[in-house]
């Protein structure tokens, strides 16, 4: 079978850091066939090394690009205000969409992109690491086979010096981060992601309270947040996000969850090893591979449309991770408890 033929929008750090070496892996499956970017000189960068014709396959205008019948599937690498108007223009098209997330930069843009597919016939993937990562996968399968019982209470903190970062070759480097055009800067951007690994462990979420420190720094509204969470499975716990300064203890607070015979701990999301502890004494290390969220999800999104999956991540999903930030944000601005996801009938009873 031939490689699908892919066209790429935006080739900055998400495209060169996280999507471009996962299409590497997984070159017998993908071909890179045209690059868009507004910056020409970057666009013709990559298409020399990715051998294409610099007179054909590179754009600066997506809808130009587009416009080729020989691609398959376009990949939306663009700032997040960018995301759904790029993908809505994308779809008309109807080739399948791979998005970063968050798919909006509003609750009502998510749910406009969450009707794409079903408006254009497109197969649509929202490209969030943690839900394909192997930690996140091997803690909900840990949890529901009851490897330490049921759980019952989880703690999980994410420290991310955004201001150390900003100085340095990172993604807090870039203009648009450190001065967003939506709302929860680094929160709708960045903690966004454990907020999905959370939910992809223990499903929806009944309703949250959240607490945060106000700040002047235009990148996050808030240089701490803490969000007390109950889940519709009755699993409550406290997820709380620091990008404003730095966890220097070892080992750090992770992510720890508290079972009826034992925890799961995970310390962060590149330290290979998830610890089950039991109380017992007895005590496993399950080992992972970081970073392979990123493989995982074009290796699922090949085989949806070759007809042998379905897709893992897609934007029903995705818009509950984004209703659960949003959910945040009110939550701190009302001082209430805010409901997320719809508790079914039979749950109530």
């Amino acid at each position: 079978m031939e490689p699908i033929r892919v066209g790429i929008i935006g080739a900055g750090l998400a495209w060169e850091r996280l999507h471009y070496p996962a299409f590497q892996e997984l070159a017998d499956k993908f071909k890179i066939a045209a690059v868009c970017d507004v910056d020409r000189d970057k666009a013709e960068n990559w298409a020399k090394k990715l051998n294409l014709d610099l007179q054909r396959d590179v754009f600066t205008d997506f809808r130009v690009m587009i416009e080729r019948n020989d691609l398959q599937v376009i990949d939306i690498m663009v700032p997040i205000a960018q995301n759904y108007p790029v993908a809505e223009v994308v779809a008309r098209s109807r080739k399948a969409i791979i998005l970063e997330k968050p798919m909006g930069a509003t609750l009502e843009q998510a749910r406009a992109a969450m009707e794409l597919p079903r408006r254009y016939g497109i197969m649509m993937m929202i490209a969030e690491n943690y839900r394909y990562s192997e930690e996140f996968n091997l803690i909900r399968d840990l949890i529901r086979e009851k490897k330490v019982g049921d759980p019952i209470f989880f703690v999980y903190h994410n420290t991310s010096c955004f201001p150390c970062s900003m100085i340095k070759d990172t993604f807090s480097a870039t203009e648009w981060r450190q001065h967003p055009q939506y709302l929860g800067g680094d929160i709708l951007d960045a903690a966004i992601h454990n907020l999905a690994g959370l939910r992809h462990v223990f499903g929806g979420i009944k309703y949250l309270h959240a607490f945060g420190v106000p700040q002047k720094d235009d990148f996050s509204p808030y240089a701490a947040i803490t969000v007390n969470l109950n889940f519709i499975n009755g699993v409550i716990g406290e997820f709380s996000y620091y990008p404003a300064g730095q966890e220097v203890q070892r080992p750090l607070i992770g992510l720890r969850i508290f079972c009826t015979n034992g925890m799961i701990y995970l310390e962060d999301a590149n330290c290979g090893i998830i610890n089950v502890f039991y109380n017992n004494g007895h005590h496993e290390m399950v080992k992972f591979r970081p970073m392979r969220g990123y493989y995982n999800e074009l290796l699922n999104f090949y085989n949806s449309l070759i007809g042998k999956e379905t897709i893992a991540v897609t934007p029903e999903m995705e818009l509950g991770d984004v209703k659960t930030v949003f959910a945040i944000l009110q939550s701190i601005a009302e001082q209430e408890v805010v409901i997320v996801d719809r508790v079914p009938r039979f749950a109530l009873v």
